[in-house]
């Protein structure tokens, strides 16, 4: 997929007080603009060990697209499929190299390690396992995915230990020059995995029993979109395109949501945001170490504990600046809801409403300079006629 200009010109990093480095416009942009486009260091499957073969759906482990029909399998373990010889050929010399491939047998075979750790636990295992393989393989960018936000020092110590104990007895890495498989590189490494990791997401159902809820199918580090702050408003959102036939399928477009001036921060929000406050508080402070004071957290804080606590479907994401964007447009504003809910304005006009989904949707790109009056949801993929654009 073409940006169809430069997008490094577009945002710049910049330490934003309180929150760290974070990407900040270089100009005004326009909703539906790309700003980034990333392709990932490293890719794993999200799949636990004993699942991967049970799965709704079948995904190549080197691309990780959808395997529609007939699938290749690795010549030695069997258990990795791919979705045609030159996936697998790539996958041999990179990514499922034979101690890689040795390591994954090993654990997925191992009954004492899968009855006695959690799937979480089995997802990060098949992270080291990948990371470590990455400093075999391309040792510049190992060094990029350490060089990563994560401090060592804020992981759990007994979950440090319980997989470097695995590792070590099941499938201890080769020795690498001036590298060791410490606890202190393990503690690393699950930091970097757990503040910057990107999930690519499993196709949609919206008809499932489970309320059209997806499951990750595959992580990456993208060591550029890792800049992105998060916002519970935000003014960006990232698309993937995993099963089509592009070969960057896997990597991530960030659009514009709507028009920002020069000097904005360009945030995404980490999770879907159609969680209330109280739910988004606990995850962030719980998945990232941080509570959030963006402008929605500000108003919502002041509700009730039942306002507060609603369906979490009822709410998506927005930018602080948007009620005043309709006013330019000439639409009418409920100044007496908008002092309680100002965000009411982006859900309508951003929120898919398809039964299920909620999604974001972000306009096309402009062509010629003219704004797209159509919206594609980043969830499942719909494309709706905006009038108002």
């Amino acid at each position: 997929m073409s940006a169809g200009e430069n997008t490094e010109t577009l945002v710049r990093v910049e330490e934003i007080q309180g929150r760290g480095r974070g990407l900040v416009s270089t100009q005004p942009l326009r909703g539906g603009q790309i700003v980034l486009i990333d392709s990932p260091i490293l890719l794993y499957s999200a799949l636990p060990l004993t699942k991967q073969q049970h799965s709704t759906f079948l995904y190549c482990d080197k691309c990780f697209k959808t395997i529609q029909s007939a699938s290749v399998s690795c010549p030695t373990c069997s258990h990795q499929r791919f979705c045609s010889p030159t996936c697998l050929s790539a996958a041999l010399a990179s990514s499922h190299a034979p101690w890689v491939c040795q390591s994954l047998s090993r654990l997925r075979d191992c009954q004492d390690f899968l009855q006695h750790h959690s799937v979480e636990r089995q997802i990060q295992a098949q992270f080291l396992v990948a990371a470590y393989n990455l400093a075999f393989v391309s040792p510049s960018d190992f060094q990029i995915l350490l060089s990563l936000q994560g401090r060592a020092e804020d992981e759990d110590r007994a979950i440090v230990q319980s997989l470097h104990s695995v590792i070590s007895s099941l499938c201890p890495p080769p020795p690498i020059e001036g590298l060791s498989f410490s606890l202190e590189l393990i503690a690393a490494l699950v930091a970097k995995d757990r503040f910057n990791a990107f999930g690519l997401m499993e196709p949609l159902n919206l008809n499932e029993e489970n309320g059209g809820q997806r499951s990750v199918r595959a992580y990456g580090i993208y060591p550029k979109a890792s800049l992105f702050n998060h916002d519970c408003l935000p003014n960006a959102c990232r698309f993937d395109y995993v099963d089509t036939n592009n070969s960057g399928n896997t990597d991530i477009v960030v659009r514009m949501i709507h028009d920002v001036p020069q000097g904005r921060e360009i945030c995404l929000s980490y999770f879907p945001v159609n969680s209330n406050y109280s739910t988004r508080r606990k995850r962030l402070l719980e998945d990232y170490g941080f509570t959030c004071d963006c402008d929605r957290c500000k108003v919502e804080a002041t509700w009730s504990d039942d306002e507060g606590d609603g369906d979490d479907n009822e709410v998506m994401e927005e930018d602080v600046d948007e009620p005043m964007e309709a006013e330019s447009n000439g639409e009418e504003i409920d100044n007496d809801n908008s002092a309680d809910f100002p965000h009411a304005y982006f859900f309508l006009r951003y929120m898919c409403n398809r039964n299920n989904c909620w999604g974001t949707l972000a306009p096309f790109p402009p062509s010629d300079a003219k704004p797209s009056n159509l919206l594609e949801c980043n969830a499942c993929g719909v494309i709706k006629n905006d009038e108002v654009c």
